[in-house]
């Protein structure tokens, strides 16, 4: 028995050594853990707590239609997919023969009735002078009228010829009052007027003005500068008012579309900065932005069909409302350019929660808006002034 002791005190020894090591593991693990923790708590209240983070957001952006305004056939197509254009490029014209051929009769039209109108100021300058000579005869009949009566009343002259004076007197009165009739009749037709305002010169100017924006309108030009996309416009097709062709997105007015769930929107507020990560670009090219909105309505409320939760089932899901990030530095996006739809992660600053929760004033002014249509009009009213200002026969007649 002596002999085995020291064995068995070898064992209970190498059996003890494991559970010695497993309790140290464990320790150890526990201190790890312990670490860990208060590391994350400690990252958590001194920074983690002022950022909320989303990768549900996506890169959006004005896609502009391109629409033509006249029916007509294609026959140019002057851009294509992928296309750098310019606001008044030329991006589809149609043919212009119907709109030509009209514009032609429009124009005769005008022409005509400028022509017609300053005939009235000449109708009118000749009653005027017609009314003056009937004066000028009853005057005169009333003269011989009164002379004759009193010739006629000590006998030197007949009652017939006293009866002749009075129906001349009466047949001049009478003229007179027809002159007179004729002069207001002519004088309401360009009264208060001049040959350019006359309501008859208004007409065919706006037939002018029409058929010339029709004319212009058979080239659909650019709205604003972009690329190119969605262009399924083809040679020879009819198309007709409104038929989609292509788009123009510009690229330089992107924004961010991040969904967030409703429970990240506690201390969310507009102008708060914003970092923004691409999946395109990597974690090395970090974009810089601010809350422009935080959206008025969850997604699934704006969806086609919306949730009805009153009815059946009901099973609570977090939502999500979409916030409007706008980059606040144009020069990254000429270095590394964005495309609609790319795949994006946000992060919000929340530290600043001075800014409101929605906007407080209406914008000052249009949030997007072109201004390539307007020489149009100012051509079209060019044209017009050209027009009678030609059928004039001087400047003295434009003013009576």
């Amino acid at each position: 028995m002596s002999d085995q002791t020291p064995f068995a005190a070898d064992g209970a020894a190498a059996a003890r050594a494991p559970k010695n090591r497993r309790g140290f593991l464990l320790r150890l693990l526990a201190v790890v853990i312990v670490l860990m923790a208060a590391a994350w708590a400690s990252w958590y209240f001194l920074e983690g707590r002022w950022y909320e983070n989303t990768d549900d957001a996506y890169v959006g952006g004005n896609v502009v239609q391109i629409t033509p305004q006249v029916p007509g056939s294609v026959v140019n197509i002057g851009a294509d997919d992928g296309d750098r254009v310019h606001a008044g490029d030329v991006l589809v014209r149609l043919d212009p023969t119907d709109a030509e051929v009209a514009l032609e009769q429009a124009q005769a039209s005008l022409a005509g009735t400028v022509r017609r109108v300053r005939g009235l100021y000449s109708t009118l300058s000749g009653v005027q002078a017609d009314v003056a000579a009937r004066k000028v005869e009853v005057d005169k009949a009333q003269a011989d009228y009164h002379r004759r009566r009193d010739l006629a009343k000590s006998g030197a002259i007949s009652a017939e010829e006293l009866a002749h004076a009075r129906d001349a007197l009466t047949a001049a009165q009478n003229a007179l009052t027809a002159a007179q009739q004729q002069y207001q009749t002519s004088k309401v037709l360009v009264d208060d007027t001049v040959v350019a305002s006359h309501p008859d010169v208004q007409i065919a100017a706006a037939k002018v003005r029409a058929a010339y924006l029709d004319h212009v309108r058979t080239a659909i030009v650019a709205p604003v500068d972009g690329y190119v996309a969605k262009r399924s416009v083809q040679l020879g097709q009819r198309v007709a008012s409104g038929t989609p062709l292509m788009a123009v997105v510009p690229l330089h007015q992107v924004w961010i579309d991040a969904n967030f769930k409703e429970t990240q929107l506690t201390h969310m507020r507009i102008g708060q900065p914003v970092q923004i990560m691409v999946d395109l670009y990597g974690g090395s090219i970090i974009y810089t932005g601010k809350v422009q909105s935080l959206g008025v309505g969850t997604g699934s409320a704006f969806s086609i069909l919306p949730a009805q939760n009153a009815t059946g089932n009901w099973i609570k899901i977090v939502q999500r409302v979409p916030v409007r990030v706008v980059l606040t530095d144009p020069g990254q996006l000429d270095a590394h350019p964005l495309r609609i739809g790319l795949s994006t992660r946000v992060s919000v600053n929340l530290h600043d929660r001075n800014g409101p929760l929605l906007a407080q004033q209406p914008p000052a002014q249009p949030v997007f808006s072109t201004d390539v249509y307007q020489s149009q009009q100012a051509k079209a009213n060019d044209l017009i002034a050209s027009i009678i200002h030609t059928n004039m026969a001087g400047e003295g007649h434009e003013q009576k």
